[in-house]
């Protein structure tokens, strides 16, 4: 196994190694990923410069998946996804031990600071929701399990970001910087050295978000988040939910120190 390498809270984070002799099937897994809600149809030729194959090649592999009713074909030349995926995305909601350790935490955050309340966590250079747990006072929000965003991104993805070890951070710093500016370092040593984050506006408008980290020694980077329209949160409150959640994500850390026993 490749080295593990520990994030700034603990957790283990593991460069990935290329396993041999898969380089068709590693194709066909990133076309399947390449999907997503902020891309949810693509062309074959779209895939194929996501993928980094040829055109001809690429054809064959959107067949295979077609002939597995994974993909079919909406409007003429563009492919989605089917139905077929959906018992995938929720058996990995079902395996995933953290979000059963953490939801009662978050269904008693929701309800105290009302708002919504997420659990959010690194995969590769991506934030994803794997859990939302809505207050009474609910609103539309781009959030729900499996939603993901760039590392860097909103409150969420600059907290994951801060927690990952100095060397993965360096890798990712180049786009970042490109697409959002130096003041992006800035906020990720802020979040660091506080252990919270902040947006506003960032991601769904008229929305402030913070978000705190999970303590997860020997697991994947987590953080929790709380998302509501900024007209309804005064300044205190954003303080005061800031510190609730920072209390909540204590309490998780002792769930999965008690459940790892």
């Amino acid at each position: 196994m490749p080295p593990a390498v520990s994030s700034v809270d603990g957790s283990a984070t593991t460069s990935p190694r290329r396993t041999p002799g898969a380089s068709s099937s590693r194709k066909v897994l990133q076309l399947l990923l390449a999907f997503s809600e902020r891309r949810w149809e693509a062309s074959v030729a779209e895939l194929a410069a996501t993928i980094g194959s040829p055109v001809a090649t690429t054809y064959r592999y959107v067949a295979l998946l077609k002939e597995l009713q994974l993909l079919e074909e909406g409007r003429a030349g563009h492919y989605h996804l089917t139905s077929q995926v959906m018992p995938l995305a929720r058996a990995a909601q079902l395996a995933n031990d953290m979000v059963q350790l953490a939801r009662p935490s978050m269904e008693e955050a929701a309800r105290e600071l009302g708002e919504t309340v997420m659990l959010f966590q690194q995969f590769g250079d991506s934030a994803v929701c794997a859990d939302r747990v809505e207050c009474d006072r609910a609103m539309r929000f781009t959030f729900e399990p499996g939603h993901s965003l760039p590392l860097g991104v909103g409150a969420s993805g600059k907290m994951l970001l801060a927690l990952l070890p100095e060397i993965e951070r360096d890798r990712r710093w180049a786009s970042i910087v490109e697409q959002r500016g130096p003041a992006v370092r800035d906020e990720l040593k802020w979040a660091l050295e506080n252990r919270y984050a902040v947006s506003s506006g960032e991601l769904d408008e008229g929305v402030w978000a913070c978000s705190v980290p999970v303590p997860t020694i020997g697991r994947r980077p987590t953080v929790l988040s709380l998302a509501g329209p900024a007209a309804r949160i005064t300044e205190e409150a954003r303080h005061t939910a800031i510190t609730a959640l920072q209390e909540y994500a204590i309490r998780i850390q002792r769930a999965i120190s008690s459940y790892s026993l």
